[in-house]
């Protein structure tokens, strides 16, 4: 963990904002609007800050904005880096640890996701419930190196690393502003892209226990948890994945940020700006009146959807098998034809 370069740019970036940081938020793919909620905003480009990773990604604007929001100190990061932007996974996440140095108590990340889920519709908010971490378990990593103990342990778990309390009061703005029907909550599967994942790839991932899909976040809230930050993640679909390899549709990243428009970017703007008012830094994270019922989980695929599904696997799988088949016995009627041709003759005797 480079904490000695979050510390110098955090240290920077107080000569910019000189007032108490409480909340961080992220802002994924076409989501930039999200600082439209702060008051007194003070603007800080990226190309300011030394040290700081620049963006290269359409729908990802370039700079801090700080301001207030709810009587919170809140700073707003227009713009995450991805690893398939060259960046090492480290610096994806240095933006977590300067935001510990500045004080923040609650990360809010939000993301652009394919959904995996059948039962998901484009336009839904997905809050994150879990993840799945692809390239971590492969052991492409934040927390891979030297560990910093003033930052956190060794080994953390992650098995805890996104807030209920902050789950319950995100459910809670959504049934206030009368979008129950578009809350969902599931798990989040990072992959480093920057491919769209393949037929098989999002079976894959759905059957092991994915709702939803993409290429950040997961870094982030896994730096922000191990150093002591609560998490919340919210996910907005915009884009079913393909899960049937004879659909002849394809995921574009200009179908990702038309799908951010319109009510679309105004329930998102109000869902989050919402929450973060509701969030008490002092306390354990909401007041009694925010409380919620436990979200419940998804449904996953009907047993009619994995069959159908299935049985198209087995009808290709089948046709694989068949051509592998024919290309076998005819290698080895071809080298049992050269073996016969090549075999020595023996001379016959008188």
């Amino acid at each position: 963990m480079d904490s000695k370069a979050a510390e110098t740019i955090a240290s920077f970036l107080k000569t910019k904002w000189s007032g108490q940081l409480d909340v961080a938020i992220v802002c994924g793919s076409g989501l930039s609007h999200l600082s439209k909620g702060l008051q007194d905003p003070v603007s800080v480009k990226y190309d300011d800050i030394a040290g700081w990773p620049q963006t290269t990604v359409a729908g990802h604007k370039a700079e801090l904005v700080f301001g207030t929001l709810g009587g919170k100190g809140v700073v707003c990061m227009r713009g995450r880096f991805h690893t398939y932007e060259g960046y090492d996974i480290r610096k994806t996440s240095l933006p977590i640890l300067v935001f510990k140095f500045l004080g923040v108590k609650l990360l809010v990340v939000t993301n652009a996701a394919g959904g995996l889920n059948p039962s998901f519709e484009v336009g839904d908010f997905m809050v994150i419930r879990d993840h799945l971490n692809i390239p971590g378990l492969a052991g492409k990593h934040p927390l891979v190196g030297k560990n910093d103990e003033k930052l956190g342990p060794r080994f953390p778990s992650t098995s805890d690393n996104y807030d209920t309390d902050m789950q319950a009061i995100a459910f809670k703005v959504g049934s206030d502003l009368g979008i129950t029907s578009k809350m969902r909550i599931g798990t989040y599967c990072f992959v480093s892209g920057p491919t769209y994942e393949s037929a098989a790839e999002v079976m894959f991932l759905y059957n092991n226990g994915g709702d939803a899909v993409g290429m950040s976040t997961v870094p982030e809230t896994v730096v922000a948890h191990y150093c002591g930050i609560k998490v919340l993640g919210v996910s907005l679909i915009t884009n079913k994945s393909i899960v049937d390899p004879d659909d002849k549709n394809v995921a574009t990243h200009d179908e990702v940020l038309a799908a951010v428009q319109g009510e679309t970017e105004e329930n998102m703007l109000k869902l989050i700006s919402k929450t973060i008012e509701a969030y008490n830094p002092a306390g354990a994270g909401e007041g009694d009146d925010a409380k919620a019922p436990a979200p419940v989980p998804p449904p996953r695929a009907s047993a009619a959807q994995r069959l159908k599904i299935l049985e198209k696997r087995v009808t290709a799988l089948s046709y694989t098998v068949g051509v592998l088949a024919i290309g076998l016995l005819a290698s080895v009627g071809a080298a049992y034809a050269a073996a016969k041709h090549m075999a020595p003759t023996c001379p016959k005797k008188k």
